[in-house]
């Protein structure tokens, strides 16, 4: 029995296992987080390919090394020197997404109060989203076509400047006017905040998710690729077909009728609300804390 206990502690002597602190679980958690965030974020974007490349060009590398093929091994190893900055410019659009995609999370927001956001009592009111949706509905009857891009706590000033100036309360009659064929101002998007019109022709980036359906055209892309960067929500109505779809947090929901789009609306509306209540009570226990 001696024999056997002393066979088992010399074979395991020869293992190191090392000692596991409760830091290292977060570490590994943490880490495993961040890969799988990457990894999803990636395969939404024209990034998978270019990383299914690396991959197999890895796969070859590890196979050059098995078979001692000095020379691929060598220009391997001369690449990888550059390799990380020539990742950096070919990713770069992708980096920056990811990066304002991360800055709009809720989670950054709660720890870190950088005053970005706005401090409104409601989004918008009840008329104006009665008036958005008359002028959504009414557009997709004659399919004319239209981008409405209402802004929540992020401020589109970014985009707001690439357009013109309008600064006009919303009404059903303004929206159409602006979207109507052969006019100035239809082509680009209409950005909505509070209860006025602020902008229209507005540039705003293009969605690259590999995943959006090829039957979306520019009009929906851009749609999409504003709700990606910011916490915005758009109302689009296709020419082609007169339906009418919405995009928020980088989705896309297509042909909604007008109840729903009017729900949609109504629950931005109140969840606006709801998001003032909570900043002025936390407003009002920083100023008690103060008063202590």
């Amino acid at each position: 029995m001696t024999a056997i206990n002393n066979f088992i502690q010399n074979y395991l002597n020869k293992f190191y296992v090392p000692r596991i602190e409760w830091t290292d679980i977060i570490e590994i958690l943490f880490i495993a987080f961040v890969l799988y965030s990457i990894l999803v974020w990636i395969k939404d974007t024209k990034a998978w390919s270019l990383l299914k490349g690396i991959i197999v060009v890895g796969v070859f590398t590890i196979i050059a090394y098995i078979l001692n093929l000095r020379t691929i091994l060598w220009i391997a190893s001369k690449t990888i020197r550059v390799g990380i900055i020539v990742l950096v410019i070919i990713f770069q659009p992708q980096l920056r997404r990811a990066l304002e995609q991360l800055g709009r999370k809720r989670i950054v927001s709660g720890l870190f109060n950088f005053g970005e956001g706005k401090d409104k009592g409601e989004l918008f009111s009840a008329k104006t989203a009665e008036e958005i949706v008359k002028a959504v509905y009414d557009m997709a009857a004659v399919r004319t076509g239209a981008l409405i891009v209402i802004e929540h706590d992020m401020m589109l000033e970014e985009y707001i400047r690439t357009g013109i100036e309008v600064d006009g309360i919303v009404t059903s009659q303004l929206l159409i006017n602006i979207f109507e064929h052969n006019t100035p101002l239809h082509d680009g998007a209409v950005v909505v905040r509070e209860n006025r019109v602020v902008a229209a022709t507005c540039y705003l980036p293009l969605s690259d998710n590999v995943n959006l359906s090829k039957e979306l055209g520019t009009r929906h892309r851009a749609g999409v690729g504003i709700s990606e960067v910011t916490d915005s929500f758009t109302i689009i109505v296709s020419e082609e077909t007169g339906a009418v779809s919405v995009a928020t947090g980088g989705e896309i929901l297509r042909n909604i009728d007008k109840e729903s789009l009017r729900n949609k609306l109504e629950f931005l509306r109140k969840k606006s609300v709801e998001v003032k209540s909570f900043r002025l009570w936390r407003g009002r226990l920083k100023n008690e804390r103060k008063d202590i």
